[in-house]
């Protein structure tokens, strides 16, 4: 294969319409670097007989060891085809740049998978013939369907069917057409989600308008009665509101959605063995041997159509007359795949058939050479003879080209969307509007880039630090021959007697010249340059020209163009370096235009994960909006070994944060620092890169910590109540001074409720946003609760809801409370009396203000008016008397402290109501004292009497723990089936179902399993089934564990069966105290010493 140069690659860059930007999607071991290895091939990069053996893009050496891909590689390939303009003209050569970006497909690194699909137009979505749609695939396809990528699918590894499952040509035709359905069910599911949200909307703005019609009629009517003159009569009322009423719904067609071979968007391949083909290359092979035009085969070619053996004529099924006809698809295309294989690796002992290996090679015109063909190899014949008949790289890039939009073209489309989601959308510049969507690059439009990850790549690794080529120049030979000679003429000059030391000079002299001709310097220095990393930025050009030494604005990921100076303010940063980006190396640019996918230095430290990048700050557009696959889930405190390496292990963990999209680096309270992994393998690779790269010091990992929740249930086995002649729940806390007393009631909420308020995290998030800025505009002094984090972890899968309004909110919430059967009469009104969400202001917590002079803030309400009662009770100095608004804000403090460390083992509470009944404030005692004294002195008094009532009426009830769950897919078959059950339920796990893929030997298994007790899952399941099964675990959320952690047998009949000692186990307790010993708090019931002996000492 030709090598392509850099130079080309760089001119084709600049011609948009032959560019394509496209990654590569696929469940894992489902074939995407194989098939990447195929493509790479074409440009003489590798060579085609290593192709899906040397994985080229996973350029990590654990990569290459466990054969998976972790990070997502980009490599720029030319591709040459000769295309007519029209059927008259003479067909002319063009040259296409395929910018390609090869993903993991493992679930731990879905966020690579995230990050890749924002940079691209179009996606190659790989789904393996054997396997079918796995739970990746379908993450893949909604990730496209989110992104508005075009993708193409490619039925991989169709060889499997051929050599692994023995099927007949007909049969497989018929398995890969369930599998074409499996996939497109998938499409239509979310067609279906988003049709049924458009009609919701649609009915809403039809009830606005209708309301709207109807009070312009009022006001007409009035005006009517006021002046007859400018009234309208009755007629053009009545067509106006039923113009307003009739409907407007416009059906969205989902004709061009599907898959369909007949539409040549579907690809059938093997990457192991180097060949694809589509409908339309077989449609042009047998135009003139059937004399039917190709246009018409590629609609019959796939599908319940048959060919007369007599009349060479295309039939339906219902023209067979009960003829047994084999389809189009099976007689013409898959009998001639079946036939070479079992040509050349089928027959007795696997050695295949020569004389037939002849036949097809002549029939097909094709040339083999002649020691493969006396090769003892079969394979290398077989992949041979189909690289010369349907090459991979042809089929794929054909379809690629032909199928996938140019950057104009695709960003017109996407980009709308895009940018109206985006924050702060009505203050985006026209100007910067109009050059994304027409794809203007002028040097005069703004420059608009998105960074969707930062790589670190070694110093060593850069092309500044790269001999081009491995090759010295003639000059450079020269300089190096002259500094030897002069070496080892001062070697020999230097006196010396004897033969030896003579020798041994000259042998020194050569030995500290290095290979460029450089006197080699202290080996520590070398070794620290080599090894420093470097961030580069993994970007898109949306508009405009970059060029090394502009200075553009980085705007952070909370960034609004509705208020560009606020703060954190956007800083403008120099390009320092721009490269070409060829999977292991980069290669130096001096300007990337519009549309190309390239790499940006210059960007270190002022990026963490993504940004947006705008030549502009008035005006411009923040696109940093990535929804990561997966969110973290699996933290693990780390420690240096030795104990003065902790800054390099600090510097090392955020230089980890910046460079993986998904990991995250905190410090909590305790001191510990604490790095957050998607997952068990995510967290292996993240401690490598630690050790070896970011941090290069010993480091040690503790246990995993696991999150858990707590919360409250209503049961018949709880205990009796804490104050009598009082509702469950209730307390009554005086503070320390005897001077307020605060009554409040602790409920458990509905479930639905609790589902609700998870589900609109972003929402209530929002609303808090609004309200502040609302108060900051005021002037309003800041309360003491808001050094909450706001913006913490809290539970980040949720929904994206910030378009939800107030009201919207308030009638859903509303109807959360009606679907509780039990207990309405608590429930009456509290949506209007809502104070605070907890914990971090936007949790599953509810704080609710029942007291009769509602002395806190109505938190959803459309208009926040002002609170002033709080303010104004401090305003005079000299009043010695507090209103008991003056602690509003301070309950609420108290409420989201209490919500976030419950008092089980301080994990955060989901799930129940706090009911503020009454406040008391007494007289103080010093009657000398001013208000505002008293209230300094009381602020802490009411926040822990507050936070120690919620802890006591959280204890009038049943408590909880919520663990966190892994969704758990396994295939595996029959032979091992029965140990995969044995490992889940070993781990605690809950099989959900088990079906079985049809035509296929595999069964499909999906549970649920419990985080704690995850790690070492994977292992253990290779290892019992010695490879046959891997397991993909995805966090899946909180599900109660139903089991009181205080129990104790107390009745009879437990004391009978189970013993004071209560021989069960309470695993609920063991959870509890396992996180109470890792915080350090106080475990009740621990033994220390079980049936002890008393022993004899060995002194006498």
């Amino acid at each position: 294969m030709p090598v392509v140069t850099l130079d080309k690659l760089v001119a084709l860059q600049r011609n948009a319409e032959d560019v394509r930007n496209i990654c590569i999607l696929a469940h894992v071991d489902h074939g995407k670097t194989s098939l990447t290895d195929a493509l790479i091939a074409t440009n003489g990069i590798i060579s085609p007989k290593l192709a899906g053996k040397i994985r080229y893009l996973d350029s990590r050496p654990d990569e290459q060891l466990r054969g998976i891909t972790m990070e997502s590689s980009a490599i720029s390939l030319c591709f040459s085809m000769t295309r007519r303009a029209t059927l008259d003209e003479q067909p002319v050569q063009k040259d296409y740049l395929i910018n390609l970006i090869d993903s993991p497909g493992h679930v731990d690194f879905s966020s690579e998978v995230s990050t890749a699909s924002r940079l691209c137009d179009g996606a190659v979505v790989l789904v393996d013939a054997v396997e079918g749609v796995c739970s990746q695939t379908v993450t893949v396809l909604r990730q496209t369907w989110i992104e508005h990528l075009k993708p193409i699918l490619v039925i991989n590894k169709i060889d499997r069917l051929v050599t692994e499952l023995r099927m007949s040509p007909g049969e497989a035709y018929i398995h890969m057409g369930k599998l074409l359905e499996q996939v497109n069910a998938v499409l239509g599911s979310f067609f279906q989600g988003e049709r049924m949200e458009e009609d919701l909307q649609w009915r809403e703005r039809v009830e606005e308008r209708v309301a709207a019609a109807a009070a312009k009629e009022q006001e007409k009517m009035l005006q009517r009665k006021a002046d007859a003159a400018n009234g309208i009569n009755d007629d053009d009322i009545a067509s106006e509101t039923t113009a307003s009423t009739n409907g407007e719904f416009k059906e969205r067609d989902d004709e061009d959605l599907y898959f369909a071979p007949e539409n040549n968007n579907v690809i059938f391949s093997s990457a192991i063995d180097g060949w694809a083909f589509t409908v339309r290359q077989f449609a042009t092979l047998y135009e003139k041997k059937l004399g039917i035009k190709r246009s018409v085969l590629e609609k019959v070619l796939w599908g319940d159509y048959y060919l007369d053996p007599k009349t060479k004529r295309v039939l339906s099924s219902k023209h067979l007359k009960g003829r047994a006809l084999k389809p189009m698809f099976v007689q013409l295309v898959l009998d001639n795949i079946w036939a070479v294989y079992e040509a050349t690796t089928g027959g007795v002992k696997s050695k295949g058939d020569p004389g037939m290996v002849e036949k097809i090679t002549k029939s097909l015109s094709l040339t083999i050479p002649p020691h493969i063909l006396r090769s003892r190899d079969t394979r290398a014949l077989l992949t041979t003879l189909f690289a010369a008949w349907l090459p991979l790289s042809t089929a794929l890039l054909v379809s690629v080209i032909e199928q996938l939009p140019a950057p104009p073209g695709a960003q017109s489309s996407r980009l709308p969307a895009l940018i109206d989601a985006s924050p702060g959308a009505s203050y985006i510049d026209p100007l910067v509007r109009d050059a994304m969507i027409n794809f203007k690059t002028a040097s005069s439009d703004p420059v608009v880039a998105f960074v969707s990850k930062m790589v670190a790549v070694p110093t060593s690794e850069l092309p500044q630090n790269k001999r081009r080529g491995g090759i010295l120049t003639a000059e450079e030979a020269r300089d190096m021959a002259r500094k030897k000679r002069a070496e080892i003429a001062k070697a020999q000059a230097v006196p010396n007697e004897d033969l030896p030391n003579g020798l041994s000079g000259v042998t020194e002299a050569l030995a500290s010249t290095n290979l460029h001709g450089d006197q080699e310097t202290n080996g520590l220095g070398t070794e620290q340059k080599e090894d420093a990393e470097h961030l580069i930025g993994f970007a898109r050009l949306y508009s405009g020209t970059l060029t090394v030494g502009d200075s553009i604005y980085v705007l952070p990921p909370k960034f609004s163009p509705g208020s560009p100076h606020a703060t954190p303010e956007p800083q403008s940063v120099t390009i320092t370096a721009l490269y070409l980006l060829m999977g292991r190396g980069l290669e130096p640019l001096i300007s990337v235009p519009a549309g190309v996918v390239f790499g940006i230095g210059g960007l270190e430290g002022h990026i963490l994960k993504s940004g947006t990048l705008c030549s502009q700050l008035e005006g411009s557009v923040n696109l940093a909006g990535v929804s990561m696959g997966s969110e973290p889930i699996v933290r693990v405190a780390l420690e240096p070994v030795n104990p003065s390496d902790l800054n390099k292990m600090i510097d090392g963990m955020r230089m980890l944060e910046q460079s993986d999209p998904c990991a995250q680096y905190e410090v909590l309270e305790s001191g510990e620092h604490v790095i957050l992994t998607a997952g068990e393998l995510h967290l292996e690779r993240c401690l490598k890169d630690l050790r070896e790269r970011f941090a290069r010091c010993e480091i040690q990992a503790g246990e995993p910590i696991v999150p858990y929740r707590e919360t409250i249930v209503s049961t018949s086995e709880m205990g009796p109540m804490k104050t009598k002649d009082t509702p469950r729940g209730s307390v009554l806390g005086v503070t320390t001074s005897k001077q307020i007393s605060v009554r409040i009631c602790v409920r458990p909420l509905p479930i639905s409720v609790t589902e609700y308020l998870e589900k609109n995290i972003g929402a209530t998030r929002r609303f808090y946003a609004e309200i502040k800025a609302a108060e900051e505009s005021r002037g309003a002094a800041k309360s003491p609760e808001e050094t909450v984090d706001v913006d913490g972890s809290s539970d980040d899968n949720a929904r994206n809801t910030s378009r939800l309004s107030i009201l919207d909110f308030r009638r859903e919430l509303t109807e959360a409370f009606h679907e509780e059967e039990e207990h309405q009469e608590y429930w009456l009104d509290v949506v209007d009396n809502i104070t605070a969400f907890g914990p971090r202001r936007t949790g599953p917590n509810l704080l609710i203000d029942h007291t009769q002079s509602r002395i806190c803030r109505r938190f959803l309400q459309e208009t926040q008016e002002e609170a002033p009662e709080a303010d104004r009770s401090l305003d005079d100095s000299s009043s010695s008397t507090l209103s008991p608004e003056a602690f509003s804000d301070k309950i609420s403090y108290a409420f989201q402290l209490a919500t976030a460390q419950g008092p089980l083992c301080h994990e955060p509470i989901r799930g129940i109501a706090v009911f503020l009944e009454d406040i008391n404030v007494s007289p103080a005692a010093d009657e000398d004292a001013s208000g505002r004294d008293n209230l300094g002195r009381l602020t802490g008094e009411v926040i822990k009497t507050v936070r120690d009532s919620i802890q006591q009426g959280f204890f009038d009830w049943s408590p909880r723990l919520l663990l966190a769950m892994y969704s758990c897919e396994v295939q595996a078959s029959t032979e091992v089936l029965g140990r995969v059950y044995a490992v889940i339920t070993r781990r605690h796990g809950r099989i959900l179902s088990e079906s079985l893929k049809e035509g296929t030997p595999f069964f499909t298994i999906s549970a649920l399993l419990p985080v704690a007790s995850s790690f070492g899952f994977s292992d253990e399941i290779r290892k019992r089934t010695s490879g046959a099964a891997s397991p993909q675990l995805r966090f899946h959320g909180f599900e109660m564990l139903d089991e009181d952690p205080f129990w104790v047998p107390s009745t009879e009949e437990e004391l009978e069966d189970l013993g004071e000692l209560a021989d069960k186990e309470n695993v609920a307790k063991g959870h509890m105290d396992k996180v109470r010993a890792r915080k350090g708090l106080m475990v009740t019931g621990r033994k220390m010493v079980k049936d002890a002996e008393k022993q004899k000492t060995l002194k006498r």
